[in-house]
């Protein structure tokens, strides 16, 4: 072999080496690389709903970063309990999300006395994104305009008005019970199995009252068929600004809002936890994202994880012993 082959065979040694060399490194990185593959977000309701839309307007955002995408897995049953039990005992890698709310972060520890999970212990969240207040509203041929209007009604008639709900125990049910007894009024429950039951026999004025997500309440508010009464959020919102909140209406101090975010189990390691948090920081700061919440009714919220854990620990100690003190028996 002469000195020039010699060379070029060293050469091809060289370069074969650092190849392999390169493909280890690579290989090392990419096993540390957090995902690897597709992060799932369980929505504990079905599709199409205010938990749905949320997770995927979230989802879509997270996975223009992850590599592997993002994937929103609808699983539901009794209520909000499956979903998120499953998101709870799901390993605790980083690789299943939870979409949490009020309903199922805070009512449900009032509502059941052995919940499978608890809300503080066994979550970390990652971000709220959004929050809807519920808009009271009122079959459109009654009489009463303001909230006091009907207290006063319901207290010279007791269990002669009557309010829907989208089931025992959901939140529609919820705040409006717990309304009720902090005015010291008696009213009916009359429980529904969904919601667009509910509208159907309160704009046929067979039933006086329903406590809505003012997002889907909107609809009917704005086409006459049904009267808007109060909010139950800290402020107004744009687009009633003529209705106030249940504050506002002087009956009592009442408030609250179903807020939406990103959950993760509280046993995921620090690194894993840092990439989620940042990434859910991320996507909420779009300006884009901002609009499509405010647009479909909601309030901005953007909150990290620190403000998301005091909000959540501020409504269990606000929530769970009213909802205790008023008996209410989920479905």
């Amino acid at each position: 072999m002469d000195k020039r082959q010699l060379l070029k065979t060293l050469a091809l040694s060289n370069a074969a080496a650092l190849l392999a060399l390169s493909s280890l490194n690579v290989g090392a990185q990419s096993a540390e690389t957090f995902p690897s593959k597709a992060v799932r977000v369980v929505v504990p309701q079905p599709a199409g709903g205010g938990f749905d839309f949320v997770a995927r307007v979230l989802a879509d955002k997270m996975a223009q970063r992850f590599t592997h995408g993002v994937v929103v897995e609808n699983r539901t049953g009794s209520g909000t309990l499956v979903g998120t039990d499953l998101a709870a005992k799901a390993p605790p890698d980083g690789y299943t999300l939870l979409l949490g709310s009020v309903s199922n972060m805070v009512l449900n520890a009032g509502l059941y006395k052995n919940l499978s999970y608890d809300p503080v212990r066994d979550f970390e969240p990652l971000g709220l994104a959004v929050g809807y207040s519920y808009t009271l509203v009122a079959r459109k041929d009654a009489p009463q305009k303001t909230l006091l209007d009907w207290i006063e009604l319901a207290r010279a008639k007791p269990g002669q008005v009557t309010y829907a709900s989208a089931g025992n125990g959901s939140g529609q049910h919820v705040l409006a019970a717990a309304l009720w007894q902090l005015a010291g009024v008696q009213l009916t429950h009359v429980p529904y199995k969904g919601a667009q039951a509910a509208y159907t026999d309160v704009m046929g004025s067979r039933v006086d009252l329903f406590f809505d997500l003012s997002s889907t309440a909107r609809v009917h508010v704005d086409s006459g068929q049904l009267k808007a009464v109060a909010v139950s959020g800290p402020q107004r919102l744009g687009m009633h600004p003529q209705v106030p909140t249940l504050k506002e209406s002087g009956v009592s101090n009442l408030e609250l809002e179903s807020w939406f975010g990103l959950f993760v189990s509280a046993k995921t390691p620090a690194k894993e936890l840092a990439v989620l948090k940042a990434s859910v920081l991320e996507a909420m700061a779009a300006p884009e994202i901002k609009e499509r919440f405010e647009k479909q009714g909601g309030r901005f919220l953007g909150l990290g994880a620190d403000d998301s854990k005091s909000l959540l620990k501020r409504d269990l100690a606000r929530w769970v012993p009213l909802i205790q003190s008023l008996g209410i028996q989920p479905e």
